[in-house]
């Protein structure tokens, strides 16, 4: 193995720790929530292009719902929780068994989805800042249902040009034999992603 190989393996082995932390986190926040035990898989994470993004999600076209936060502080960037419309049902009906409406969402469904997404975002986030003391905070989340590259088009529009990396956390919840999967992304400004390897002790070269 070449040294950009090495290098590359030791920085997601770093943010593989992360999202195994960020995970066991959630997992605990929603089953305090919930008031019943939530499992998750040990999240699969990876490092791709940022045009890659939406192909991770069924393409630019596929209509998901996405719970957006900006992220302020020493490492500025956009978070995306984002999740097919079949698995928001499935994840409402099972995990949270609440009524499900078959057409639309309710104010309670979008409420419920933001609130996970929420908890997701801040648990991956929270870990994130624990390992690199950087001061990272995340603002109100937004949710919203439309297509994927609409989606990520409105984090480009509202706060410019993103960084030419994302990471990605692919969060499976456990429920009974039913994999319930999100996709939960952290696309870091231009200058964040150094910021965040230095902060690790990682070279960014």
């Amino acid at each position: 193995m070449n040294p950009l190989d090495k290098l590359e393996a030791f920085k997601l082995d770093v943010l593989k720790e992360v999202g195994n932390i960020g995970a066991g986190n959630a997992a605990t926040a929603l089953s305090r929530l919930l008031d019943k035990p939530v499992d998750m898989n040990v999240p699969t994470v990876s490092l791709i292009p940022f045009e890659k993004v939406a192909d991770r999600v069924g393409g630019f076209e596929q209509v998901v719902i996405a719970v957006f936060l900006r992220v302020e502080g020493d490492a500025p960037g956009n978070m995306f929780f984002l999740i097919e419309e079949h698995s928001a049902k499935k994840l409402l009906r099972n995990l949270l068994s609440i009524p499900v409406s078959e057409e639309g969402y309710s104010e309670m469904e979008y409420s419920a989805l933001a609130e996970i997404g929420n908890i997701l975002a801040g648990s991956y986030l929270s870990s994130l800042a624990d390992f690199t003391q950087l001061y990272m905070s995340p603002t109100v989340p937004a949710i919203a249902i439309d297509m994927a590259g609409a989606i990520l088009s409105y984090g480009l529009v509202q706060y410019g040009e993103m960084g030419d990396s994302a990471l990605l956390i692919d969060t499976t919840f456990l429920e009974g034999r039913e994999d319930l999967a999100g996709h939960f992304f952290l696309i870091p400004d231009p200058e964040s992603f150094g910021k965040i390897f230095s902060a690790l002790g990682v070279p960014n070269e």
